[in-house]
């Protein structure tokens, strides 16, 4: 097995449903860290969902959290693991600019 610990920057500027993260065939990935900062001075919310591709079911781990102006905010207490060709998304309430940043260990 090889372990990658790894990070990675996202912007989002669209209320649409994002992928941000998906785990490769035969790849567990561990995130430790998801920080998101809000740029702008307005109050928007983001959603996160993490899409079981084995079962076909999308599951919503934390649900409109609202983002001060100007501030950032660290999403997880506990790491969160995305296994095999799972995917992490996020949907935003505006179409402001909303940083998100990973810290993650891949196992394959």
């Amino acid at each position: 097995m090889a372990n990658s610990y790894k990070f990675k920057g996202v912007t989002l500027s669209t209320q649409s449903e994002t992928s941000i993260l998906t785990a490769a065939a035969k790849e567990t990935i561990i995130i430790k860290s998801l920080r998101v900062t809000n740029n702008t001075a307005n109050t928007p919310s983001i959603s996160f969902d993490v899409l079981d591709s084995s079962s076909s079911v999308e599951a919503t781990f934390l649900n409109t959290q609202s983002l001060s102006a100007n501030n950032s905010v660290e999403i997880l207490t506990q790491p969160l693991v995305i296994d095999t060709t799972d995917i992490l998304k996020a949907t935003v309430s505006s179409n402001d600019n909303i940083d998100i940043g990973l810290s993650y260990l891949t196992i394959s």
